[in-house]
């Protein structure tokens, strides 16, 4: 159980880039784009493609931000300039991407098991730092070694690696352009109106998103091994989980607790499906469903709890009001009396 628990908070850290691609598109944006589940695919194709090519991994998963850059950007034209409502743009270009991605690959899975990845450079280098021995050693001494796995290097480096592109994001989102960006989901209206092209700030918006999904999906086809045409099936909706459950727990009141949020709720989310999976009933084919469920949970509860926050906000009201009146009366009451017994 330990052991899977602590293979989870791994996953969620490499999904966190991908739910943090979703927050900037639906959040910031307030755009609800479907390309995310084509461009987590091109993202982990072209990688797995270019690594069994012979090219470098990093280099490999540099070129897959860049492929996913360009379909969120593609996406962001048919909106602005043809004019394409925004769902049905994200859709079509979700649908193309699916063509798009068996293209690349030339068929539907690509194996990445004998092939040197960012992954095995990450654990290689780690190994040879000698970090691992030493933590397993502490942890030995405690009697907690057999509840820990053998290395720690993905997931310190993917959790590294997470919090770099938030505060990269957080950073972003201050600037000019950034809070040129945040207004235009908030009132595109009013920022048209200072002659600002809102057409430029969407489609760069949609780009940095799927950029971030597609970075995502090339470490995780890296991560699992391989890349295949069906894997980018639901993305969306485990990216609005993370964001969901993120601010439903960690709070939104500000740019940097979200984005912090939208990594916990990453992490969260994979916590959460594990131990699903391991109730007898459940199956892995009803992951799906699993998440379907924990979207809902996370949108019901919130508003139930500050609906019973509100009543007891007004019981509390209603209360100190009676109190008030009752205090009045009773000063009242002994104002009469004295002037009673004046006279």
């Amino acid at each position: 159980m330990p052991i899977a628990i602590f293979s989870s908070i791994e996953a969620g850290a490499l999904y966190a880039l991908m739910a943090l691609g979703v927050y900037l598109s639906f959040r910031v944006l307030d755009f609800p784009d479907l390309t995310v589940d084509g461009s987590f695919v091109t993202g982990a194709s072209v990688a797995a493609v270019m690594i069994v090519g012979g090219a470098s991994p990093i280099l490999a998963t540099i070129t897959a931000l860049a492929a996913g850059f360009l379909a969120g950007c593609v996406t962001g034209l048919l909106h602005t300039k043809g004019k394409i409502n925004p769902l049905l743009s994200g859709i079509l270009m979700m649908i193309a991407l699916y063509s798009i991605n068996l293209r690349i690959m030339g068929k539907p899975n690509v194996p990445l098991l004998a092939e040197e990845t960012v992954i095995t450079k990450i654990t290689e280098f780690w190994k040879n730092l000698g970090i691992d021995d030493g933590i397993q050693s502490m942890l030995a001494g405690i009697g907690l070694s057999g509840f820990v796995p053998k290395t720690w290097a993905v997931l310190i480096v993917m959790l590294l690696l997470a919090f770099v592109v938030k505060f990269a994001m957080d950073w972003f989102l201050k600037t000019e352009i950034g809070l040129a960006l945040r207004a235009t989901g908030d009132n595109e209206t009013m920022v048209r109106s200072f002659s600002a092209d809102t057409d430029f700030y969407k489609i760069l918006g949609l780009g940095l998103s799927n950029g971030l999904v597609a970075f995502s999906g090339a470490l995780i086809a890296q991560y699992n091994g391989s890349s295949d045409v069906g894997m980018g099936i639901g993305m969306i909706v485990i990216g609005l989980a993370s964001v969901i459950i993120g601010e439903a727990i960690f709070g939104s009141k500000s740019v940097a607790r979200v984005t912090a949020a939208v990594i916990g709720g990453a992490i969260l989310y994979r916590i959460i499906v594990t131990l699903a999976l391991r109730v007898e009933f459940l199956e892995t084919g009803d992951m799906k469903l699993i998440t379907a469920i924990i979207v809902v949970c996370a949108l019901i509860l919130p508003k139930i709890i500050d609906r019973q926050r509100e009543k007891q906000r007004k019981r509390k009201r209603a209360a100190s009001i009676v109190q008030k009146k009752s205090k009045a009366a009773e000063g009242r009451g002994q104002s009469l009396a004295a002037v009673e017994s004046d006279i």
